[in-house]
């Protein structure tokens, strides 16, 4: 009997601990915005409701109906929550015991639980709190400050402090070796900085930072290339070159000029409209081919270009959602003086007969070959030959000839002195 009163009361318990247990929900709050801490349970009357944050008391509300049919309510809130907590009464008859709070910060986070009584029962509902602050941007630039050149990624206002990584486009066989801190302000959010020493084994590089929430794993993605330096003479058309890395797919592109104190924008282009636009002051100065820019070719022509107005530092930046990339270029267009102009000029108006010394040059030279192969023919067919059987054909020849020459000397003497017969006597 024992044995059966033992094991009903342990079944007693287990209902009663288990009674209206709903599962623990997950809630990410962002910081300085407001959070929400969802409950609901089954309507009752008489209803008693506390929060409780890791087991303390924050905030609590009572209702209790009078027999008159008046009610009383009492709503409080305390602790980390004093003055920050809102409560919605007028849902709790509906079974809705939901609290929020404004400007959440690090120190909310933690295991809320939401206890209610009511003449229904009692029911207990677990609210795990995380709070963040999302990675808005982060920014690649070079600097100079510790005495030599190094890359810096930076991005502030973060919460978890984030995770980092560098790489290089194209990839070196060198390691990387960044020195990163992450500083947290009064707050608790973390500013991170982490810079890159330039590598100078290899130039034309392409330097990626690439910053991780620590929650909710959302990635940004930065970009550099190093800054090229471009020559021009004024009047001259020139290319100025811009390339998005190979983690850019169909970006958005815009450029920009700095002449060491006004930025000024030259164009943009939409990735969505395919449309590009050139801001007035530059219209009929810039070209961009925006059929090329979906492929990562962003470059620009800058047409009939002046030393005053055109010569500066021209950037362009490729965007898409979270990731940039950036790159520099340093124009110089060169203007030509007056007295240098002049000079130019006459020596352009001048004939010139460089042209005609060159072409007797050549003649010369194709008359000296032409002589120096002759006389080396010449000189291999008067060589005497060594083949046996021409040296025997030419022996036999010549002591024929020796045997023939009295005779033939003999006839050609009479007839040579017209030598003729004696006539007969009539």
């Amino acid at each position: 009997m024992s044995a059966i009163h033992t094991w009903v009361c342990f079944l007693l318990w287990i209902s009663v601990a288990t009674q209206d247990k709903t599962p623990d929900l997950h809630v990410t709050c962002i910081i300085l915005e407001e959070c929400v801490l969802p409950c609901k349970f089954p309507p009752g009357s008489n209803e008693t409701i506390q929060w409780f944050r890791q087991e303390v008391v924050v905030f609590s509300f009572q209702r209790q109906e009078e027999d008159k049919g008046d009610s009383g309510e009492d709503v409080s809130d305390r602790g980390m929550l004093a003055g920050r907590a809102s409560f919605f009464p007028h849902l709790v008859s509906h079974g809705n015991a939901t609290l929020t709070f404004r400007d959440s910060g690090p120190k909310d986070r933690g295991t809320y639980r939401c206890h209610v009584r009511t003449s229904a029962g009692v029911h207990n509902a677990q609210v795990i709190v995380k709070v963040e602050a999302p990675i808005r941007s982060i920014t690649v630039e070079l600097s100079r400050l510790s005495g030599y050149e190094e890359m810096k990624c930076t991005t502030h206002n973060v919460y978890p402090a984030p995770q980092v990584t560098w790489e290089t486009e194209p990839p070196t066989f060198e390691v990387l070796r960044p020195n990163t801190r992450k500083l947290p302000n009064k707050r608790g959010l973390y500013t991170l900085d982490s810079r890159l020493k330039k590598l100078n084994s290899q130039a034309d590089l392409i330097y990626i930072c690439k910053v991780t929430s620590s929650y909710s794993g959302q990635a940004w993605t930065a970009s550099l290339r190093e800054t090229v330096k471009i020559s021009e003479s004024e009047g001259r058309d020139l290319i100025i070159p811009c390339h998005a890395p190979n983690y850019m797919h169909n970006p958005s592109l815009y450029w920009s000029f700095s002449d060491g104190e006004d930025l000024t924008n030259i164009l943009t282009y939409d990735s969505q409209s395919g449309r590009s636009v050139v801001s007035p002051h530059w219209d009929g100065h810039v070209e961009l081919d925006a059929f090329r820019v979906p492929f990562g070719d962003g470059s620009v022509r800058l047409m009939d270009p002046e030393d005053s107005d055109h010569t500066g530092i021209y950037t362009c930046v490729f965007t898409m959602p979270y990731s940039t990339h950036t790159e520099h270029m340093d124009v110089t267009i060169t203007t030509v003086g007056v007295g240098e102009r002049s000079v130019l000029e006459e020596q352009q108006s001048e004939p010139s007969y460089l042209w005609i010394v060159g072409l007797v040059v050549g003649v010369l030279f194709v008359a000296l070959v032409g002589i120096l192969v002759y006389l080396k023919f010449k000189e291999s067919s008067l060589k005497p030959t060594n083949r046996p059987d021409e040296a025997t054909e030419l022996r036999l020849v010549k002591e024929q000839t020796a045997v023939r020459s009295p005779d033939e000397s003999s006839a050609l003497t009479s007839t040579n002195g017209q030598t003729q017969p004696d006539a007969p006597l009539s």
